[in-house]
């Protein structure tokens, strides 16, 4: 892929967070959802690239959202064929109650390198490149917790690890506990807390939990671009379950520990996010004066490592979709 496509990808997930930082706070998710795809779709489809999308807003064809198996871009001769993975607004619960951590997020690679993964619930593990080889989803919380813990050359006491706030993970928060580890919640968006483990000063070593497969995929390809390891295992919960993991994924691959190469293979993966409120590492979309907006975003890619923070002045009246909100 060209390298110029990443920067591209930025303009994507900028165009997503314009669109519904407007509605921070506001009390609708949906609506906030809803302008969040139109600006992410519109944005795509003036790239040079003949994209599907392989983990959208949906498996069905659902014209407002952007849908498993849409086709985005020109698709003009001779344009890269590219899987990409989507989350407008990561984080609808964030922006309705005006609440920190919410991004506008896209990861893309290759055809046929991103795993279309179903969605329901996926055990998680994600650690940043100091803790690469040290962690393994199968083995308990603890030694894990240890391993990473020597890695990092710090006592276990000193550890922080980050999970979902949510009942099902009561007994991985008491084995933290147990070992003396700290322990961060956060009420939604797991794919932000995974990057944080890959950034020192965010004060987070090691994310586990079960989530969204989807966000697993997204989060798996960001932390490739960023030098870290995730590992996932999808939990189906019902037969339907079952059926929809051997339909979706490779039959030999569902009921497996999903690697970073599985769930995003080669080295030519992309990543981009866009802050919509206040988040570990970007800033949310800031509003000032003379209609102008302000947005911070990263992007890093599988194949140079290279990670650029970029903050955009957008002049509104130039882009009068996102000036004003009803």
């Amino acid at each position: 892929m060209d390298r110029e496509l990443a920067l591209n990808i930025v303009r994507v997930t900028e165009a997503a967070a314009l669109g519904c930082g407007k509605y921070f706070g506001r009390g609708n998710k949906e609506i906030a959802d809803q302008a969040a795809v139109d600006g992410m779709r519109s944005m795509f489809q003036v790239l040079d690239i003949s994209g599907t999308v392989v983990i959208g807003e949906g498996e069905m064809d659902e014209a407002p959202m952007l849908y498993i198996g849409e086709k985005i871009g020109t698709w003009e001769e001779g344009s890269p064929e590219i899987d990409i993975a989507v989350d407008p607004l990561d984080g609808t619960n964030l922006i309705a109650k005006g609440l920190p951590g919410a991004l506008a997020i896209v990861a893309v690679a290759p055809k046929g390198c991103l795993l279309h993964a179903p969605d329901m619930y996926m055990d998680k593990i994600a650690v940043g490149p100091k803790s690469v080889g040290c962690i393994d989803i199968m083995a308990p919380l603890e030694q894990n917790l240890y391993n990473v813990a020597k890695a990092l050359k710090k006592n276990i006491t000193d550890i922080t690890v980050t999970m979902l706030d949510r009942e099902r993970h009561s007994d991985l928060i008491n084995r933290a506990r147990s070992v003396g580890a700290r322990i961060k919640l956060f009420g939604d968006g797991d794919v932000d807390a995974a990057i944080a483990t890959c950034f020192g000063d965010s004060g987070v070593d090691i994310m586990v939990g079960k989530g969204g497969a989807p966000e697993g995929v997204i989060a798996a390809a960001a932390l490739k671009c960023l030098g870290g390891e995730f590992q996932g295992k999808l939990v189906p919960e019902n037969d339907e379950e079952i059926r929809r993991c051997k339909e979706m994924c490779n039959t030999d691959k569902w009921d497996r520990v999903l690697t970073m190469e599985d769930l995003a293979k080669g080295d030519d993966v992309i990543f981009a996010a866009t802050g919509v409120s206040d988040g570990e590492l970007l800033k949310g979309v800031r509003y000032m004066s003379d209609n102008r907006a302000k947005t911070y975003s990263m992007v890093t890619r599988s194949k140079s490592g290279t990670i650029r923070f970029i903050d955009t002045i957008h002049v509104l009246d130039k882009k009068p979709k996102y000036a004003y909100v009803k």
